[in-house]
Order: structure tokens, then C-alpha cells, then sequence
């Protein structure tokens, strides 16, 4: 930092000389503190936890990095890590509920039916595995369709759960009847590394992120491409829809502190 700033980016204040330079000192750095934390508040001004509230820390649910969560139900929770494991995880009580063994390289998403023992994982050993955790801990269906690994899955939703799709850094997106295993539609745009997919409520929809830093939305009866966003000027990462359908959201990593932002869509 070459030059000192306030929050913003405008120049701060002069320090008005006192005659108690330590009286001063310390204000200077309780004013830094209250900025700092104001910095990390929402905008709309949501009140602070209560003194009585505390962060409860469970024990670990993998032995490397987390890359994917859902919830299978208001108790459970679905998730996916370099460690190759599925794991299945009752967050309420901090306790481990199941743990599914079955991929030959890390876990990059899990996908699951919402109140249902139907569980499904992508991995960077380019397939997709069915569980069903009323069956056992062995996979039950197992989808190979991707040149590359799998970066993105989506169930369409509830009460239909019949599809599947799946995305990949081949540029190609697959579409799959979930009962039999056959891959129904394919189809594949130049430079489109999938990062994310998600099923939009209610509809036949698929919203999916890419490394072109482009948002699409897909028809899910012919695969085909129902409209594109504007570009970013950032690989987006993780996309989601509103239970409304109304709105997605989309973030992007950014590059050097610059771009690491959520966007709100209509």
C-alpha cells in the first residue's frame, strides 16, 4: 500500500494532533477495528448474534477437502471430498450417518432427491454413481458418458426426480433417464467448461456456470440452449435459483482480489 486510504477507496482523514499522543493512538485503532467489522456486515443491517449463541465445531466428516454439500433432509447432509468419499452426515447432532466408497479419484459435487435415500456423485474419474441408502453402501447405478471429469450434476425436481444431468470439462452436457441408466440427449458448445448445473424449480430448465464466464440456460427436452447471459469478466464458479424460479444467482473467483463477487439475476 503506497498510500493510505479510507474505507472506499477515499483518503483518510489527517490525524488531528492531540496533546495526548497515546489518547490518540489508541483511538486511531479502535476506529480501525469499528470499520473493519462494519466492512463484513450486510448492508441491510442484520442485528448480531446474540451473546448466548456459539459456534459448535463437530468432528471431521472427510480426511481432505470438501468440495460439494446438499441436503438430503432437514437432519442430513450430503457431501463429497478429495478423499473420494461420499459421506452422509447428521449435522444436528455432529455425528456421521453413512459413508459411501466408490470412486477411483476425488469427489468434485454430490446431488441428491430432497426426503428421499437417493444420492448421486461426480468425480474427477469422469463418471457419475447412483447410491440409495436404504441398499447398502455400494453404488446401485453408475453413468459413463464424459471424456474428462465431471464438474456439475443436477436431479430434475421432486415429485418427477427421473432425470439426471450432468456436465463436464469436455464441454458437454448429458442427459439421463435415472431408472434405466440410458443417456438420452447429449450435446457439446466450444469452450464451455461446465462448473456448476442447477435444475430450476418447477420447470424444465438446467442453469449452468462455465469457465468462458458465461451463465446458460438449457431446455431440458432437447438440450438445447433457451437463452445466455451477458458474459462476465469472470470465470463463474456456482450458480443457484430462488424457489420462485424468479432469480438465480451466479459467483465468480475472480483473478487477484479483483471479481470475487455473487450477482443476482433476473
Amino acid at each position: 500500500v503506497t498510500q493510505r486510504t479510507g474505507w472506499g477507496g477515499a483518503p483518510a482523514q489527517p490525524r488531528i494532533p492531540t496533546p495526548d499522543r497515546a489518547s490518540a493512538d489508541m483511538g486511531k485503532r479502535q476506529s480501525k477495528v469499528r470499520r473493519r467489522t462494519s466492512a463484513y456486515r450486510a448492508v441491510t443491517g442484520a442485528e448480531d448474534s446474540s451473546p448466548g449463541e456459539q459456534e459448535v465445531q463437530y468432528s471431521a466428516a472427510h480426511s481432505g477437502a470438501v468440495n460439494s454439500v446438499a441436503a438430503l433432509t432437514s437432519d442430513l447432509c450430503v457431501s463429497g471430498g478429495s478423499d473420494k468419499a461420499v459421506v452422509v452426515y447428521n449435522w444436528r447432532s455432529g455425528r456421521l450417518y453413512q459413508r459411501l466408497q466408490g470412486h477411483t479419484r476425488e469427489v468434485t459435487k454430490v446431488g441428491c432427491v430432497y426426503s428421499s435415500g437417493r444420492v448421486f456423485s461426480s468425480s474427477r474419474d469422469k463418471t457419475v454413481l447412483m447410491w440409495d441408502l436404504d441398499r447398502g453402501d455400494q453404488p446401485v447405478g453408475r453413468f459413463c458418458g464424459h471424456d474428462l471429469v465431471v464438474s456439475g450434476l443436477a436431479v430434475s425436481p421432486v415429485p418427477d426426480g427421473s432425470r439426471l444431468c450432468t456436465g463436464s470439462r469436455d464441454n458437454s452436457l448429458c442427459l439421463w433417464d435415472i431408472e434405466s441408466g440410458e443417456m438420452l440427449l447429449k450435446n457439446s458448445i466450444s469452450r464451455n467448461l461446465v462448473t456448476h448445473l442447477c435444475w430450476v424449480p418447477g420447470g424444465s430448465c438446467i442453469l449452468q456456470t462455465s469457465e468462458d464466464k458465461t451463465i446458460r440456460l438449457w431446455d431440458s427436452r432437447c438440450l438445447g440452449v433457451a437463452s445466455a447471459f451477458p458474459a462476465k469478466q469472470h470465470i463463474q464458479t456456482h450458480c443457484d435459483v430462488s424457489p420462485d424460479a424468479r432469480y438465480c444467482l451466479s459467483c465468480s473467483n475472480g483473478f487477484g482480489g479483483q471479481g470475487c463477487e455473487a450477482t443476482k439475476w433476473d
